[in-house]
């Protein structure tokens, strides 16, 4: 075999090799998550694993108002959990729990997941956010599942923008002299940003990591 094909040959393989690479990382319990945004921090202990954490505050720069924690929560056990608290260690911020559906907890089903943050999903929302977490940081986050008890991780603090948008807080107007978040459509109507389909979606979180989906 002359050199030119060898080398083609070798390129060949290498090209099978990487596909075969990248549709082993879809694969498992965090295939849908990594569908939805970039991998982030994860940690498994004892049946619960924590994947694609991040704290996700305001958009803009400067806007005071809160922050989530937007997670994939699996619980590979036989019995379901439920989700007690979520804690950032280190701050005084407190962490609002709330279910998909309902008024009840949180639930984690057995051999299931759970997304926290976008639209349709559980929430946990940081209502001073803006004090407890700066853009850039790694802040430690600790939640608390009944079963398996506390569960702790670094996660990344990142603005609701590109990836994190329909994962992120309520938006709060930005200060004079900033971008505005909303401009007025032909018709009069606020229009939200980004406008269109996601102009009525909750962002609020909730849920997700995501998305890590989050099922992220």
């Amino acid at each position: 075999m002359s050199r030119s094909l060898r080398r083609g040959a070798l390129a060949a393989t290498a090209i099978v090799f990487s596909v075969a690479a990248l549709s082993a990382c879809g694969a498992g319990n965090d295939a849908q998550t990594l569908g939805v945004r970039p991998d982030n921090a994860a940690v498994t202990v004892d049946d619960v694993k924590i994947q694609n954490a991040l704290v996700i505050t305001q958009p803009e720069p400067g806007v005071k108002g809160p922050a989530v924690v937007s997670a994939t929560v699996f619980n590979n056990g036989d019995l379901p959990q439920t989700l007690d608290s979520i804690s950032l260690p280190g701050s005084s911020a407190s962490v609002t729990l709330k279910a998909a559906e309902g008024t009840g907890p949180i639930t984690v089903p057995a051999g299931g997941s759970v997304i926290l943050g976008g639209a349709g999903n559980a929430s946990a929302v940081i209502e001073n956010g803006s004090e407890a977490a700066r853009n850039g940081d790694a802040q430690r986050v600790v939640f608390k599942l009944s079963k398996t008890g506390d569960v702790s991780l670094s996660a990344f603090v990142v603005p609701a923008t590109t990836y994190f948008k329909d994962f992120g807080p309520t938006v709060v107007p930005a200060p004079p002299g900033t971008k505005p978040t909303a401009t007025a459509s032909p018709s009069g109507e606020a229009e939200g940003e980004h406008g269109g389909e996601h102009g009525g979606e909750a962002t609020g979180e909730p849920s997700g990591e995501a998305s890590h989906t989050a099922g992220h």
